[in-house]
């Protein structure tokens, strides 16, 4: 049956209108997800779920230009045969066909979300790639969901008359002119195109994936109302997939490393304030407090004011990032949960319910907050920093001066670290802050009234740390007259190291080696103690020093334990590094494949396995015990106490 009463419209508009179609039914789609599913979600107002249906449009966007990449290259081709009526056709057919199939995998978790508790990824194929009686499977799953598939065919009806509704005009005729406005016409599209599958567009956003659907929720599982299926497969179709394994069981397993934190002592619980301050690119080689070795004992680096702040501190003789980017660190400094092969966040565990630092103390009555000058949305942290619980978030749209951005990725770590101070100066005590700076970044640009001020290296970075060195220090003489200041515990690390110049850091563990400082201004924490701690293990540390009384999940150590039995992981790529007392021991997920000792071998150019077979063997124990833990707690979702 044809429609009577069409519209003719230009081309262009008709390919608008009909994108806002198919934009109209993944929103009932998002609908029909939740009235089927709606038990499974708590405390969800009107209001909030106003706000995920205005979250969803972002991954719907995506999601369908993914989709109709070809239908709308085929509209926007600068040439007249788009008029003809076979080709128009043609693309109708392409159009119901692909996005019917779109439609048909949300259906499909309408029914399929109650098992699963998941959005469909493409890891589905490996779910049933085993199974022997697939046909079957999916006749049974269409027999008890009946009423689906026809409400799926009502759906697919309406959207083929919707699409006939409109009807082209005639072709123009096809002058120079008219070539040339075409094809500038083709470029303000793809340049469209491109911003709506990132997600938005700047120097410092990622393309949004799974994680950003935390930025519109209060917990993980809302993610899934924000999502669709088709932008989860599309996302998910590179992704690494753990798999279960099973060296121990669960007794052993736990009696050689076990993430649950349970209570240290009876002592009663210090509410300090907590700031995280992590600074970009902040090797531990351009420390020279932390180098006393380098140059034959004249090594003075490049931060005068944090070897000034260490001699007051406490920290550690290994000090290791659990990861080599940006995106890893937030994870396992403020969740306790480091990135193997992939980051946390981009992969598909990211949805998984998790605790972190600030969510804890929130619980505790701590007022909760982050900081970052670059653009909201950059590198993904509002989105992360709102799953971890952290309630304020203060970033470029928040900072209301103007005139004092770099141009490149935000606001210069100076002004915007005063702007920190003078935010937390009006917080309610207690409080957990974490700041990310950004300016020891690439371009390494510094503002113009700061060059030839600090003392450049053979790194054009180490110049830039100069600077932040300086931000540092005038945040912490700032923060000093605060009321506030000596009931605070500070901990100063940075995200990853960066490029190396001296021999001793151009190793695994060099390449890893980064700053982790403990400053409390109020009390006497201060030294220097002989053992190996990585990223992960500073939420643990923290809450221990509190004192804090109840059980939660973190992959690291507390570092005030006594004794030297704890280890530091970091996997770039598939090869795992594992520290242990004076060792480092490279395996490859299989076998291992070198080990070194540290102590007697920093350039790590002795490969000592056959020589220290039980020495290998004790620590392939604790790294198998480790990949055990965190291989089945991400797929089983278990990253919490409870």
């Amino acid at each position: 049956m044809k429609i009577k009463h069409t519209k003719t419209v230009n081309l262009y508009l008709a390919l608008a209108y009909r994108f806002f179609i198919v934009l109209v039914l993944y929103t009932l789609c998002r609908l029909g997800f939740y009235a089927f599913n709606h038990s499974l979600f708590h405390g969800i107002t009107l209001p909030k779920y106003l706000v995920i249906l205005y979250g969803g449009v972002k991954f719907d966007v995506s999601a369908l230009l993914y989709i109709n990449l070809i239908f709308i290259l085929l509209h926007v081709i600068p040439f007249p045969f788009r008029y003809k009526e076979g080709y128009q056709r043609f693309c109708k057919w392409l159009f119901i066909i692909s996005n019917s199939i779109g439609i048909l995998a949300n259906f499909a978790d309408f029914a399929y979300f109650k098992y699963t508790l998941k959005r469909t990824t493409a890891t589905v194929y490996d779910q049933f790639k085993n199974e022997q009686n697939k046909l079957k499977l999916f006749g049974d799953f269409l027999v008890d969901y009946w009423y689906l598939l026809i409400l799926f065919a009502g759906f697919i009806w309406l959207f083929v008359k919707l699409y006939d509704l409109v009807k082209l005009n005639k072709p123009p005729h096809f002058t120079w002119p008219v070539y040339v406005f075409h094809t500038a016409l083709m470029f303000a599209i793809a340049l469209v195109c491109l911003t709506g599958i990132r997600g938005g567009w700047g120097f410092g956003t990622r393309p949004i994936t799974l994680s950003n659907a935390g930025e519109f929720v209060d917990t993980p599982d809302q993610m899934n109302l924000v999502l669709n299926t088709p932008f989860c497969i599309f996302r998910t179709l590179r992704a690494s997939k753990l798999q279960p394994v099973h060296f121990y069981d669960e007794l052993t397993l736990n009696s050689i490393y076990n993430p649950i934190h349970m209570p240290a002592d009876t002592g009663k619980f210090k509410p300090l304030n907590v700031v995280f301050l992590i600074i970009e690119s902040l090797g531990k080689e351009h420390v020279g407090s932390l180098n006393t070795d380098l140059d034959g004992g004249k090594y003075k680096g490049y931060t005068p004011f944090l070897d000034s702040l260490i001699s007051q501190s406490y920290t550690f003789t290994h000090t290791y990032a659990n990861g080599r980017k940006s995106i890893d660190a937030l994870p396992s400094v403020i969740t306790g949960i480091p990135s193997i092969r992939e980051p946390f966040i981009l992969s598909i565990y990211s949805g998984n319910k998790t605790t972190s630092i600030a969510k804890l103390l929130g619980d505790k009555g701590y007022e909760t907050a982050f900081f970052h000058g670059a653009p909201n949305g950059s590198m993904g942290f509002s989105s992360y920093t709102h799953l971890a619980g952290i309630k304020h978030y203060f970033g470029q749209n928040e900072y209301k001066r103007t005139g004092d951005t770099d141009g490149t990725w935000g606001i210069w770590d100076d002004p915007f670290m005063q702007y920190m101070a003078q935010t937390m100066n009006t917080f309610k005590q207690p409080f957990f802050s974490s700041f990310f700076s950004l300016s020891s970044h690439h371009p390494f640009r510094l503002p113009d009234e700061y060059k030839g001020k600090f003392p450049k290296g053979p790194l054009p970075v180490q110049e830039i740390f100069g600077y932040t060195d300086m931000a540092l220090r005038n945040f912490f003489k700032t923060a000093s007259a605060m009321p506030w200041y000596k009931n605070t515990l500070f901990v100063l690390c940075a995200d990853h190291a960066t490029l190396s110049y001296y021999p001793e850091y151009q190793t695994i563990p060099g390449y890893f080696s980064i700053p982790i400082v403990l400053y409390y201004p109020g009390g006497n924490l201060k030294g220097k103690a002989d053992k190996i701690v990585q990223q992960i293990d500073i939420m643990p540390t923290v809450l221990n020093y509190l004192h804090y009384d109840k059980p939660y999940f973190a992959l690291g150590f507390d570092a005030f334990k006594e004794g030297n039995d704890n280890f530091a992981v970091n996997n770039n790529d598939g090869t795992f590094s594992f520290y242990q007392g004076d060792y480092l021991l490279i395996n490859d997920g299989k076998e291992n494949n070198a080990l070194y000792n540290l102590k007697a071998d920093r350039l790590t150019k002795n490969n000592i396995l056959e020589k220290e077979p039980l020495i290998a063997e004790k620590m392939e124990k604790s790294l198998k015990a480790f990949i055990q833990q965190y291989n089945n707690r991400m797929i089983e979702n278990k990253l919490t106490a409870n």
